[in-house]
């Protein structure tokens, strides 16, 4: 049997809510058991995929920058880029 849960929201958080429910066509109810699911799928192994650095974890050290020790000397790279204009 389902359980019915009634939680207050202030005006803010009701109007994305209801923005949100809007955009994806759906009921303000669902719009809640989708970011609920999606919250406590994240707690499951202990918060790890919520953490921003786990959600770009695939995207790390994939770009080749062509410098060996960019890590050492990223300011002078970055100002190098600067100068360039790109």
């Amino acid at each position: 049997m389902p359980t019915q849960l009634t939680v207050r929201l202030d005006d803010d958080l009701a109007d994305r809510l209801a923005r949100q429910a809007r955009r994806l066509h759906l009921k303000r109810s669902d719009v809640v058991r989708l970011a609920l699911r999606r919250l406590l799928e994240g707690d499951a192994d202990g918060g790890e995929r919520g953490r921003p650095v786990d959600r770009v974890r695939h995207l790390l050290g994939s770009l080749d920058s062509g410098q060996s020790n960019l890590a050492e000397r990223h300011r002078e790279a970055v100002l190098e880029v600067l100068r360039r204009g790109r």
